[in-house]
């Protein structure tokens, strides 16, 4: 059972050396990992090969002219003087040959590879010794006997109580043909309609929950928190306000079920509503190497955390589309064919995204059953060649609205499908633009995965949050009570909102909400002079309708509408007011936003010194802000990412090959109010942490502390968010 957990691991990319391919430009690595005397190779080689069986991790790999600039590499200076006797994270020995592998860095410190990888984990790029910042860092899987090459056909056989992949246990043999050769399987001709889908489980989805769709009844298995502030509490009767502003926030309640006694999370299948998720996965020639081992290993990773409720189908595509299997409940057997499916995977060809999306929509459509949520997840490295080129299309951005299905744009028709795309732009190449557009035009995010080795962590923080969504259709409305009032818009970012002709109500289209997500909304009224109205006015009221997705039978409307009325103090006269922190923060997002739209608008225009400018001046007027002064943390966050647009805005190749998608996934981020991955967003020291939930930061955490082999303890949840728990409202 050994040598099959070791194939499976090869299979997928999991063993200890990773191999990247040298290109006949690269000069020798010099930053060495030594075990008594072989080296450590730091990329996975995803094609059959024969190992030099002499050594656990001595691998001799051919020198090909493939690019290596998508792999992650070792540090290339190694300086032989520069090794000490004694490993300054342990303080044990450290001498080649007693079976440990050293590692030095090109800051010529060395230590024992399993302590600095330990240490370093993910991206902490910084020396233990002298503190300097590393440009590459060690990396490291589980070691594995490589002897054996990977198999030919695909198939893997998992070991039954492997301790890192519960997910991909051996089914029992009387349920697995193990002579079907997995290579045709994924290779047959695929259904003119794809009603080929697995039935759902329609298994309550919480026994514990009350099924009356009565606001106060509902509450008590947690409803949607709504508070609201006016910008100052009192306007003189003899003055009038323009824009005045009063904050609508919600929050979305707890996952019903996600926490036992304890306190600690529960990951049953009754604890949240399951998904039907696609994933389109490119798998074009630029592909090859360690980016397809790194996906192949996120997708083993969301694979892991889907549960027998959920179903999944993938998509591959390079110049064409296919279906590598049909929409599957993630029960063991469906989590094996799943990751055998993935384990199929291999790079050549073009980039046709739009053919890849016609494909996911199809599923979407022709399937039978429904889980309560559904999703598609989009990773791409290239640029589409066969539709944003095509002479037919026209420029602009109607050009990208094409790649994505009419049925699947969020203003289609109500018997549109309504199915985000929360699309992944992979490394310097990918088209960011189009990337950004289908996300924005089917109410989905963008993420900007930079480094290739945080790739398992932009999924783990997406599928944290499709994993948790307990709020769907969300639809808030809102209305002046007194008569001299009126609207005058609602700042909703990219959610649809609307007045009514006379501008006495509105309404925003929210949509879903995972567990503990907040939104905030700005509605801005326009307050005339009143001299005959009392001291006190009423300005609004608002009203939520919503549906339960857990719940086994959600077709009814949850109602929320005993909200506190909005009121102001309407006096002869007042002394100096104080201004609402929770609306001065909102705007500061607001208004950081627009400045960012603003700023990438200039860069595509050719005028980096202006769009510059431009992030400088909201960075010094956001400093004056009564909540900056305070030391907000969403200010400060935003702060930083301001000074992080500045900086990759810096030339036109820095703005090229990151500046662009880091800016457009920052924007897709804010007009959501939905965390994206970019940059080292991720990581838990970074202030630009907007927007995520307690469920993404759990599963974060559980990409970031696996260890393959056995599960690493994972540290305490820490709720680092960039909004800290807000004040009571007067």
């Amino acid at each position: 059972m050994g040598s099959k957990w070791r194939k499976a691991k090869l299979a997928l990319g999991l063993n200890t050396c990773l191999y990247i391919p040298k290109t006949l430009e690269d000069s020798p690595a010099t930053a060495s990992s030594t075990v008594a005397g072989g080296r450590f190779s730091d990329a996975v080689s995803l094609s059959p090969t024969t190992p030099n069986r002499n050594s656990d991790c001595h691998v001799d790999m051919p020198t090909t002219p493939t690019p290596s600039s998508s792999g992650l590499r070792m540090p290339k200076h190694h300086n032989s003087k520069s090794s000490k006797s004694t490993c300054a994270i342990c303080l044990m020995s450290m001498k080649p040959g007693q079976g440990h592998a050293i590692f030095t860095a090109e800051c010529s410190h060395s230590f024992h590879f399993n302590c600095i990888t330990s240490n370093v984990k993910h991206g902490n790029q910084i020396c233990p010794v002298c503190r300097a910042k590393w440009k590459e860092i060690p990396f490291q899987s589980p070691l594995a006997d490589i002897s054996q090459p990977r198999s030919r056909n695909g198939q893997v056989h998992w070991p039954q109580h492997d301790a890192w992949m519960t997910v991909v246990r051996q089914v029992p043999p009387a349920r697995l043909d193990t002579n079907r050769n997995i290579s045709n399987l994924f290779q047959t001709v695929e259904p003119s309609v794809f009603d080929d889908d697995e039935v759902v489980d329609h298994r309550p989805m919480g026994s514990q929950k009350n099924s009356s769709t009565d606001a106060t009844n509902h509450h008590s298995t947690g409803a949607i928190e709504v508070k609201t502030w006016p910008e100052i509490s009192a306007v003189t009767k003899s003055a009038s306000h323009s824009n005045f502003a009063v904050l609508v926030h919600l929050k979305a309640p707890h996952a019903v079920g996600l926490l036992n006694q304890s306190g600690m999370p529960v990951t049953g299948q009754n604890s949240r509503a399951p998904v039907d998720l696609v994933t389109v996965l490119d798998v074009s020639g630029s592909m090859a190497g360690t980016k397809l081992a790194l996906l192949k290993r996120a997708m083993g990773f969301v694979i892991q955390n889907l549960g027998p409720a959920d179903r999944l189908s993938v998509i591959a595509f390079s110049s064409t589309a296919r279906r590598l299997f049909p929409l599957r409940r993630m029960s063991d057997t469906g989590k094996q064919e799943a990751l055998q499916a993935v384990n199929s995977l291999s790079s050549n060809g073009g980039t046709n995204i739009a053919e890849a999306l016609k494909k996911s929509a199809k599923i979407m459509t022709d399937r039978k059953w429904k889980n309560p949520v559904s999703s598609i997840i989009l990773l791409s490295d290239g640029q589409d060649t066969y539709t944003i080129n095509s002479p037919n299309v026209a420029a602009t951005q109607t050009n990208y609205r094409s790649l994505l299905p009419a049925c699947m744009q969020r203003n289609a028709a109500s018997s549109g499908l309504h199915i985000p795309v929360h699309a992944f732009g992979f490394g310097a190449d990918h088209d960011a633009v189009s990337m950004h557009s289908i996300s924005e035009t089917s109410g989905g995010t963008f993420s900007f995965i930079e480094a290739e080795n945080v790739i398992q962590d932009a999924f783990a923080q997406c599928i944290g949050g499709l994993l948790s969504v307990v709020v769907q259709e969300l639809r808030v409305e809102v209305e002046c009570v007194h008569t001299v009032l009126r609207l005058n818009s609602i700042k909703a970012g990219s959610y649809n909102a609307s007045l009514a002709s006379d501008n006495k109500s509105g309404n925003i289209e929210v949509g879903d909400l995972y567990a503990d997500e907040e939104r905030d909304f700005l509605v801005m009224l326009d307050i005339p002079a009143d001299r005959s109205s009392n001291d006190m006015m009423t300005l609004i009221k608002v009203k939520c309708t919503y549906k339960d997705p857990t719940q086994s039978d959600n077709l009814d409307l949850v109602t929320l509408d005993h909200i506190d009325d909005v009121k102001i103090e309407r006096p002869d006269t007042i002394g100096q007011l104080i201004v609402s922190m929770e609306v001065d923060k909102q705007r500061n997002r607001l208004q950081s936003a627009e400045a960012m739209a603003e700023a990438r608008s200039a860069a595509e225009n050719g005028d980096l010194a202006a769009a510059v400018s431009i992030l400088e001046r909201c960075r010094t007027k956001l400093s004056e802000t009564v909540s900056a002064k305070a030391g907000d943390r969403l200010c400060l966050a935003l702060d930083a990412e301001l000074k992080e647009m500045q900086e990759r805005m810096a030339n036109r190749r820095v703005y090229e090959t990151s500046g662009r998608a880091y800016v457009l996934s920052g924007l897709s981020s804010h007009s959501w109010q939905r965390a994206t991955a970019r940059g080292d967003s991720t990581d838990s020291t970074s202030l630009i942490q907007a927007y995520q939930t307690p469920s993404m930061l759990d599963m974060v955490s559980r990409s970031q502390t696996m260890y393959l082999g056995s599960p690493a303890p994972r540290p305490p949840l820490r709720p680092l968010r960039s909004f800290p728990a807000r004040q009571q409202p007067r």
